[in-house]
């Protein structure tokens, strides 16, 4: 029964895997764009009142990076179980 399902491991280890690479750059792209606005300012208004509200960077790009291990782990139990059950 197992030797028919080793793939979906597999294929859900490597939707995480591609979904954290795309928070890490999201992550990156809203750093940019927050501290690029930050130096346009006159005013530092928008870093103390924190509006309007952005994702934080740091807390997308270890999401990023959780997803990214997660997703290996998920896909290597996949890989398991097709190497164990050839």
């Amino acid at each position: 029964m197992i030797n028919e399902y080793w793939g979906i491991p597999v294929i859900i280890g490597a939707v995480f895997f591609v979904l954290g690479i795309a928070l890490i750059i999201w992550g990156a792209r809203e750093g940019r764009d927050y501290y690029d606005s930050l130096i346009n300012k006159v005013d530092l208004r928008e870093f103390f009142s924190k509006w309007p509200l952005r994702p934080e960077p740091g807390a997308l790009k270890t999401g990023g990076w959780i997803t990214i291990a997660l997703g290996i782990i998920i896909a290597g139990i996949g890989g398991l179980l097709y190497w164990f059950n050839k």
